[in-house]
């Protein structure tokens, strides 16, 4: 894992989109895996301001959505719909058919998951996959377990996660997600792991403690040969 410290979010905005930009370049139709939050908002902005400098970049690019709270439509100002939506989708004209989503509130939870899972498996692997580290440890939303599940599933959800900050002025809570697995983040040719917040110190010594478990995992980023992790250092 590559190690790089930020002193202003606008900093590790910039490098991490030139990352992707960097790929893009060398491969247009690349699939890039998009989280959500406060974290890699800059990143995206980064992202809509070169398209606005060069469109014919991003004309193959290809979206695929990390995760979904379950139990919200997708016009739900807190749903990850919504956000990339806004910050992705809308201003880098990302068309239907490049755009790979669980939906939202679908009547077969698990079914959904299969169906993104068969896409995943036709056209993948990721390209990019950008995460954001949760304060226990989750990557999208594969919660601390015994056992973590290696492909697309429907997550029960931790006590800390309900209290994120896209959902903790939302009631009733979301009672599930829906999340790409642990060995298909795994499986992408390049991790970026924007790491942001005071509230991020103790989950960002966790994770560059050397150690490996389920009870925590962003940890197994450690078995991966190409990760980047981008930390704002004044946050911490």
């Amino acid at each position: 894992m590559r190690v790089q410290y930020f002193d202003s979010y606008d900093a590790m905005s910039k490098v991490s989109a030139e990352m992707v930009m960097n790929t893009l370049c060398q491969k247009p139709d690349m699939m890039l895996c998009a989280a959500t939050g406060n974290s890699p908002t800059g990143l995206y902005k980064e992202l809509a301001n070169a398209y606005q400098s060069d469109r014919s970049i991003f004309d193959q690019l290809r979206i695929f959505k990390l995760d979904e709270w379950g139990d919200m439509e997708a016009n739900v100002q807190a749903s990850c719909e919504y956000y990339l939506q806004e910050h992705v989708l809308n201003p880098l004209q990302i068309s239907g058919n490049r755009y790979i989503a669980f939906q939202n509130n679908p009547s077969d939870p698990k079914a959904e998951c299969e169906r993104v899972q068969g896409i995943l498996n036709q056209q993948g692997p990721i390209d990019i996959c950008v995460l954001g580290l949760g304060a226990n440890g989750h990557m999208g939303l594969n919660e601390p377990n015994e056992e973590l599940q290696p492909h697309c599933h429907v997550a029960q959800l931790a006590e800390l996660t309900l209290s994120h900050g896209m959902i903790a002025d939302i009631q009733p809570k979301p009672t599930y997600g829906m999340t790409i697995g642990i060995e298909d983040i795994l499986a992408s040719k390049h991790i970026l792991m924007l790491v942001v917040g005071s509230a991020k110190k103790q989950a960002t010594d966790m994770l560059l403690s050397g150690e490996v478990t389920n009870e925590f995992p962003a940890t197994h980023l450690q078995r991966h040969a190409n990760v980047d992790c981008l930390i704002v250092r004044q946050e911490l």
